[in-house]
């Protein structure tokens, strides 16, 4: 497993602080068109995820990319996760991870 650029886990309120670094996010699918993914994130934010093939919409996605803009994600790997996902149990992880636990996780 490579760990020398690891992925920061983030929710849409989380994105802008990691505008060109590689973060993960959970989203789930609303539209997808010719590789342009329009998504809710966890947060009930809606984000655009480039690069992704066709996802069956409200399935919910976990994306790994580069962050482009605050409501934006280029996507490298995706995991499908089906039609059902605890999100507050994700946002409360992206807090951790990006407070008081951050160690733990980069």
């Amino acid at each position: 497993m490579d760990t020398s650029n690891p992925a920061v886990f983030v929710n849409a309120q989380l994105i802008p602080n990691f505008i060109g670094k590689k973060v993960r996010a959970v989203v789930q699918v609303n539209q997808c068109d010719g590789g342009v993914t329009t998504a809710k994130s966890t947060d009930d934010c809606q984000l655009t995820i480039k690069g992704l093939p066709q996802v069956p919409l409200m399935n919910y996605i976990e994306v790994i990319g580069i962050a482009e803009s605050s409501n934006s994600i280029e996507a490298e790997v995706w995991t499908d996760f089906g039609n059902t996902f605890d999100t507050n149990s994700y946002n409360q992880l992206c807090q951790l991870a990006n407070g008081e636990f951050k160690s733990l996780f980069l």
